[in-house]
């Protein structure tokens, strides 16, 4: 007897395994591959497996990493598997660099399944070398507003959203290169006064609406004011030159180096150069003609930066010491 075909059986024929989800080095072929065959080719019980192993992994180590140089490190992909991929092919694949990325994988672009999957198959074969700390946009209610939610829906099922919501309510929330660089999704905040506050949040969490965590995925430079002032986003706070400045020399840091805000080169300067600004998705949503890039800090802390330009006839260039 025939039967009517359920919306999880039409998704389990939509996606055949091709792999062992214990091989972590099959799950990241079979990732890469999309950019070829088109289509992925893991299931939800593929996907879940990845995501219980990640957040074991996020969890063995803390909420502020300390890290050492060289490393390279990009900021918002917001779904754009195809970018992501352009910068290993330029930065080289896992482990022949280091990396830490500086969160919102999802939300917006296309693919954020596939963006997100490969990062968390990345930290779980290389958890000494990539590195991912959170977004704003690694956050259930945020989600459902800008298309993970749905995608997840749509692809295969809200539990499997469930499940990604797990593993990065376990993301760290901030680094530090080599002592001298602070790395973070968002920007300061008026709570932070020693960096054991940022090391002692615990975690699974979700992202609180306003205080020192929301501050680091959520805050932004504001070059009009000085000071601190509240966020036109509805959310946490801007800060002025002169806060990064203080922050920098209270901290002993050479600079701060965040994400969370599309620029047009894909890095901006503020503050005197202590404080980048870095947007790895080029072309975003479509809708922008902004360049992404990805800063690159050698052993001695120089930094470079690899530019990914919008158009496929300007392709990649470098910009030393900008």
């Amino acid at each position: 007897m025939a039967h009517a075909s359920t919306p999880n059986a039409a998704a389990a024929a939509r996606h055949s395994s091709i792999v062992d989800p214990a091989n972590i080095d099959q799950m990241i072929l079979a990732i890469i591959e999309v950019r070829r065959v088109k289509q992925l080719h893991l299931t939800e019980a593929d996907i879940r497996s990845l995501c219980l192993r990640c957040r074991d992994v996020l969890l063995q180590q803390p909420m502020l990493l300390e890290l050492s140089a060289p490393v390279k490190i990009c900021g918002d992909l917001h779904g754009q598997f195809t970018d992501l991929l352009r910068m290993f092919d330029y930065g080289g694949y896992p482990p022949a660099s280091n990396y830490l990325f500086l969160g919102d994988y999802v939300d917006r672009g296309k693919q954020s399944i596939e963006t997100l999957c490969l990062l968390l198959a990345y930290k779980v074969k290389f958890p000494q070398n990539f590195f991912v700390l959170r977004g704003n946009h690694e956050s259930a209610g945020i989600n459902r507003v800008y298309g993970f939610y749905d995608e997840c829906k749509r692809r295969y099922t809200i539990k499997l959203w469930r499940t990604f919501v797990d593993c990065y309510n376990c993301m760290p929330v901030a680094a530090i290169v080599d002592t001298k660089i602070f790395c973070c999704h968002g920007g300061l905040s008026p709570e932070l006064n020693n960096m054991t506050q940022i090391a002692k949040l615990q975690r699974p969490c979700e992202v609180p609406d306003k205080g020192l965590l929301c501050d680091l995925l959520w805050a932004d430079p504001d070059p009009k004011i000085m000071g601190w002032a509240d966020n036109d986003r509805g959310v946490s706070v801007t800060f002025g030159a002169d806060t990064v400045g203080k922050f920098v020399h209270r901290f002993k840091f050479d600079l701060v180096c965040r994400a969370h805000q599309v620029v047009e080169d894909g890095y901006e300067f503020f503050a005197k150069r202590q404080l980048i600004t870095i947007f790895s998705a080029p072309n975003y949503c479509g809708e922008f003609d902004n360049a992404g890039a990805m800063l690159s800090v050698d052993e001695t802390l120089m930094c470079s930066f690899f530019v990914l330009r919008p158009s496929k006839k300007t392709g990649l260039r470098k910009v030393l010491n900008k």
